[in-house]
Parts: C-alpha cells; structure tokens; sequence
C-alpha cells in the first residue's frame, strides 16, 4: 500500500501557496497588478462594499496605476467603458492619463467621456485633486472644447441635466468659442449671461414657451427639465410618448401615478419600446437594472408592461453562450451579499444587492444552458430547485430568497468532490474579492 503521510505532502506541495491576506484577513493569492487594476475598471464602483470603503478602493487604483504603463491604462479605460459599460473607474484611469501622457489622454478622451454625463464625471475626478492636478489644464480644456463642438445645440441643451458640475460649470471653465450666433445664445443662456433670445436654438425656445404658458405642446426636452412644472394628465401621455429607452425604464411608477397607461395606446407603445432589441441595446443597459425596474413596478403598471421588462431580459442576456459539456454555477448567498451591489452611497444607494445579480447570473446560465447545475452557497451548500423552463425573473428572485451567514467558497467544491463529479467549467459569483 503506498505511504499515506507521503502522498499527502506530495499533494499539498502541489497546491500554490497564499500569499496575501484580504479584507477579512483571510489567506488569498495575490493578483498581479495589471490583473487587479483591470478587475477593478470592470466592476469597481468607488463606493463603500461590505469589505472595503471607496476610499479604500480609490488608493488601491491609484496605487495600481503607478505599476501600470499608460498605454495599458488608455486600453483599460477605453475596454472597461466601451465594454464594460462602466462610468467612474474609466473616468477616473482618464484622469491619470491626462497627468501620465498627454498624447494617449487626448487619442482615448471622446471614447471615454462619450456622453455628458462621463464628461461630468471626469471633470468632477480631476477637480478633486486626486490625481495630483486640481484644474483642467490646457490640453483637456482643449480636449473639453473639442467635445462640445462636436455636438449640435440641441445636444448641448439635452445635456444640461445634471450637477456637480454642472455643464454650466464646465462652460465657465473651459470658455469655449462659440461658432455662430446660435452656439452664443445657447452658451449665454446655460450660465446665466445676455444673449439673444430669437438666437436660440428652437429646442430652447419651445421649452421656454412651455414654461411660460405660451403654448401646450410639450417641447422633446429630457423628463427633468419638466418635472417641476404642473403637467397635466395630457402633457405627461406625451412625455411617455417620446421618453428615450432608459428614462422610460427608470420612470414606470411615474408615468403610473400620472396615469399615463389610462391613455389609450401608451401601455401598448410603452411595451414595445422596453422590449425593442435595437433600443435594448443602444441603451447599453445591464441586466440588474431590468431586474430592478421589475422588482420595483407599482401596482398601477399593467401587466402587459411588466411582461415586456422580463422580454428585455430574456434579449438582454441573449449573449450568454451556450456552454459545452458540463457546467456548474456557483452563487454566493451569504450575509455579506445582501449588500447593494454598486455599493452605499448617501442618497443614492441601489436597492439591487450582490445576491440579486448573482442569482441573475445563474439563472441566466442556465436559461441558456438547461444542463448547467446552480449549486448556492454560504457555509455549506444550500439547495435550491431550478427549472430552466422558468423566466430568468422567476429563477432568479427564487435564488436570492435563500442564504445567509458566512462565506465557504470551498463548500461547492467539497459536494462535487464527495459526488466523484466530472465538470468542464466552474463559474462562481461572489463577492470574495469585492
């Protein structure tokens, strides 16, 4: 019989040492820098976790760009926003650039700030002097310049939503030239200056009219520009009759309580637009957020509403890969998943948690792959019966019902073992290493 004991070292000598501890001061293996800095583009947040605060998070970035050469730092950038979605890390590895090389900060900047509201965010980071720069300088003003000239007016005007900073702000800062009469009005009119108002851009025009009573036809200005004002039953219909994809997601209760779905033809026209395959996709939206506008409907959001959110995510997740052989998923459901997924942030904390996209992740999996086996776990493994049949909503809300207590990454693992059980790929979604 061969030498247990010996066989036993052999076998532990093969397994790689820890060599770091985590946020628990648990063992860990360290990743390698570039590894830990790309990690963090595709799923940091900057805010608090469970096991970090974004101060936290913020330094360790920080310190992994220092390791980083800048043309992997202008790639990452560019990959986590264009690919990842993602807004404040890409924003934040823009603001390095623009101190680290100026050439690849200008080459990446229009495909990073691809919306004025990434314009606002990397404004905002390098205001804050994190980077070791508190004002703009030359070339990202130039940088800002070009991106405003690159929009039309009524662009511009539609991009005026939204603070800290504000575009009036950035105006003020980068003092671009206006290239006609209407680019001055407009220009003037945002931070509050002189201008001519027959110059203005007919968007504007139209919305101050509104305001004022002149006319009853609601301008094509973004949802919170009119929120404040007292819009009638009629006025909202047409706000919902031509919302964008997002606001229209985002804004369901609202148009609820205004008792948009009591006109004839916007429950139908509301329906089709949220499960619209192009929109779904143009909106770059994540499946969560699907997840969170189900979750969150009112009662007075018809069904047939309700039933056009679970189509979008049924399309959402349509790039799931059928995977071959045989595949288990792991979803972490302990206590610290219970935490909201992008983190606490005063104000505007998501009521997503970890465990609610965890669970969307398995139940995608197996939508997609009715072999695939969801093995939950915390301590130990919890069962949990899943039918591929159902709706991702249905298995996923079935999974994030259950768990608790600590994590056991191992647990898993431990039940395939004591099965004997063969696989060809292992996927675990967790927060271990949040």
């Amino acid at each position: 019989m061969a030498n247990k004991n010996l066989f036993k070292t052999l076998i532990g000598k093969l397994v790689p040492a820890t060599d770091a501890v985590n946020e628990e001061s648990a063992p860990a293996y360290r990743l390698a820098p570039k590894h830990a800095l790309a990690q963090y583009a595709a799923t940091g947040c900057m805010n608090s976790t469970f096991y970090a605060g974004a101060d936290e998070q913020l330094s360790k970035v920080l310190e992994l760009c220092e390791t980083a050469d800048p043309a992997f730092i202008a790639r990452l950038a560019v990959y986590a926003r264009e690919r990842g979605h993602m807004k404040d890390v890409p924003a934040l590895l823009l603001a390095v650039l623009s101190v680290r090389d100026r050439a690849l900060f200008a080459q990446v900047f229009s495909r990073v700030c691809d919306n004025a509201k990434m314009l606002r965010t990397f404004v905002q980071i390098v205001r804050s002097g994190v980077v070791g720069r508190k004002s703009l300088g030359t070339l990202p003003k130039r940088m800002v310049r070009d991106w405003l000239d690159a929009r039309d007016e009524e662009t511009i005007f539609k991009s005026s939503v939204g603070q800290q900073p504000s575009l009036a702000d950035i105006l003020k800062m980068v003092h671009p030239k206006p290239r006609d009469a209407s680019r001055a009005a407009l220009y003037g009119y945002l931070v509050g200056r002189e201008h001519d108002r027959e110059q203005l851009p007919p968007v504007v025009r139209q919305f101050e009219a509104f305001k004022a009573g002149e006319t009853l036809e609601v301008p094509r200005v973004p949802f919170q520009l009119l929120t404040a004002l007292p819009l009638a039953k009629t006025e909202w219909a047409e706000i919902a009759r031509h919302a964008p994809w997002q606001m229209t997601r985002m804004n369901l209760n609202t148009f609820a309580r205004h008792g948009v779905f009591d006109v004839p033809g916007l429950t139908e026209l509301v329906a089709e637009r949220l499960r619209d395959p192009v929109k779904i996709a143009h909106a770059r939206v994540f499946p969560y957020q699907l997840m969170a506008a189900y979750a969150s409907t009112a009662e007075g959001v018809p069904r047939a509403v309700r039933d056009a959110l679970q189509d979008a995510m049924e399309i959402a997740i349509a790039s799931v890969p059928a995977l071959p052989g045989k595949v288990y998923v792991f979803p972490d459901v302990s206590g610290s998943m219970r935490s909201p997924v992008t983190g606490h942030r005063a104000g505007a904390t998501t009521a997503v948690r970890c465990i609610d996209v965890a669970a969307l992740v398995a139940a995608a999996v197996v939508r997609k792959n009715p072999r695939a086996e969801v093995i939950p776990f915390e301590d130990k493994v919890v069962k949990v019966a899943l039918n591929a049949r159902d709706s991702v909503m249905t298995n996923a809300a079935r999974l994030a019902a259950v768990g608790g207590g600590g994590t056991n990454c191992s647990a898993p693992l431990r039940l395939l073992n004591e099965r004997r059980a063969a696989g060809d790929l292992v996927v675990y979604v967790s927060d271990n290493e949040s």
